[in-house]
């Protein structure tokens, strides 16, 4: 006979290792979107302000910004500045999350436009997509 204690430790244990596991996944898939965000996209080119010395301003990172560049003929429908892709931006309040992925696999926003200049289309798996979305959400 099976001793009941060591089926409940069992279960716990299994329960442990579940949330553990899920925990550990989260982590990557913030991970993996830190990576394409900052290292592979370069997004704070464009979305985070700079101070006086030019490094970018941590404090505002992915706030918005504007831009520092400019083409050298007229672009039309040419931004000046980046919008701020934190949670607490006005774009999350448009888009929500799911907007925000579909732009990032689509390259197009909800309404069905592509966006204008100087952003580059991008179009990203749905894990990709994804894994920008949560890292995304961990910016204040």
């Amino acid at each position: 006979m099976v001793n009941p204690c060591t089926i409940s430790r069992g279960v716990v244990l299994l329960a442990s290792l579940t949330l553990a596991c899920s925990v550990f996944a989260a982590s990557d898939k913030v991970e993996r979107g830190k990576y394409l965000v900052e290292e592979v996209a370069q997004c704070q080119m464009c979305h985070s302000p700079r101070v006086e010395n030019g490094d970018y301003d941590k404090t505002k990172w992915l706030k918005g910004a504007t831009l520092n560049l400019q083409p050298i003929q007229p672009v039309e429908k040419w931004h000046k500045s980046a919008p701020d892709l934190t949670p607490s931006g006005r774009l999350w309040t448009r888009w929500k999350e799911e907007g925000l992925a579909k732009f990032l696999e689509t390259g197009t926003g909800p309404s069905g436009n592509h966006a204008d200049p100087p952003m580059p289309t991008y179009k990203l798996s749905k894990d990709d997509a994804e894994a920008v979305v949560e890292y995304l959400k961990t910016l204040k």
